[in-house]
């Protein structure tokens, strides 16, 4: 029965920090996309328009 109780609560740990993970990759995921779209809107006025 001991033995269940460790494998359980591992097992809860584990899940714990895959939503972790998951949570911390969405959010440079994120930051990523940002950081493009505010480089992109800098630099538009440095060109001209073509026809």
């Amino acid at each position: 029965m001991f033995e269940y109780e460790i494998a359980t609560a591992r097992r809860a740990d584990l899940i714990r920090e895959a939503d972790r993970y998951r949570a911390a990759q969405e959010a440079k995921k994120a930051s990523r996309s940002q950081e493009s779209e505010r480089r992109v809107s800098r630099h538009r006025g440095l060109f001209t328009r073509a026809a």
